[in-house]
């Protein structure tokens, strides 16, 4: 399939559906890019609910916000030193992003679903010249969802990113691989897209995609707001102690009671079309 093809146009409506060809292009290459999908105003509300964050103008109590250890020792501070903000499905403004009706209109599509679930929501930051980089990562590894064709990520730029201030890369049809871990090995040498993205570009992605971001080194900002579905009749999987035991340390450092990674993930999601399913059950699978 021609990579070429990945292109769609979006009209920022919410009669934006999923074409029979995009759903082939998402099937055989693991992602899909659509230009100008989300509205800049909404974007623009987010930025400005990002940096409140950073400022500690609102409250972010049940948010978990990342500093960047690199910056951290320059003294950086606010939206310089804070790469991420993770878990925002209970902030007003930022959940219009998550909820938005276009965006859940290619969910569905690909999901093949009417009863949907944000399970994972947050803001990425990369402050100027910022000197790490995410390597080959495929979210499969921390994804405790099954069927794992049950959840999709998208990921929107809130401004314009390129290869100098570390855009999204993607490898395409490496979703097909039968194994994926948190430092994918052995695609090194592999075909990366990059994605240079306008802002309101919006690519949809499966989670066993490797894809990953270079540094920030230029002297302005690159961000972008992303959350992860799926479908609320999905189950729970172990995915494994070292990522469990991981997952009770964020929550204890950041003030949060030690819980299962089952039970943080229901606490932190929220249904964003249909009825609750198997996703909300307190006795469901694990």
């Amino acid at each position: 399939m021609n990579l070429k093809n990945n292109i769609e146009n979006g009209s920022m409506q919410s009669d934006v559906y999923l074409t029979n060809q995009q759903r082939e292009f998402y099937k055989y290459n693991g992602y899909l890019l659509i230009r100008n999908l989300v509205d800049t105003g909404l974007l623009d509300d987010c930025m400005q609910r990002f940096r409140d964050i950073c400022n500690d103008k609102v409250d972010s109590r049940y948010m978990l916000k990342m500093e960047n250890i690199f910056l951290k020792t320059k003294h950086r501070r606010g939206e310089f030193l804070i790469n991420k903000i993770q878990d925002f499905n209970y902030d007003d403004v930022l959940f219009q992003y998550a909820s938005y009706k276009a965006i859940l209109n290619i969910v569905e599509g690909i999901l093949g679903a009417t009863n949907v679930t944000c399970f994972h929501s947050m803001v990425v930051s990369k402050p100027p010249n910022t000197e790490v980089d995410s390597s080959n990562y495929s979210d499969i590894f921390v994804c405790p969802i099954r069927p794992i064709n049950s959840t999709v990520g998208v990921w929107t730029a809130m401004e314009k990113s390129n290869q100098k201030n570390g855009c999204l890369y993607v490898v395409p049809g490496s979703h097909k691989t039968p194994n994926s871990f948190n430092s994918v090995e052995g695609f090194e040498n592999l075909y990366t897209l990059k994605l240079a993205l306008e802002k309101g570009d919006t690519v949809f992605f499966h989670p066993s995609l490797v894809h990953g971001s270079r540094p920030n080194l230029t002297d302005g900002f690159c961000k972008s707001i992303s959350a992860h579905y799926a479908d609320s009749n999905c189950h729970f999987v172990n995915v494994g102690d070292d990522i469990e035991n991981e997952i009770r340390r964020i929550l204890k450092h950041n003030g949060f009671p030690s819980v299962s990674f089952k039970v943080f993930c229901q606490f932190k999601s929220r249904i964003v079309h249909g009825e609750p399913g198997n996703f909300q059950r307190l006795d469901g699978n694990l």
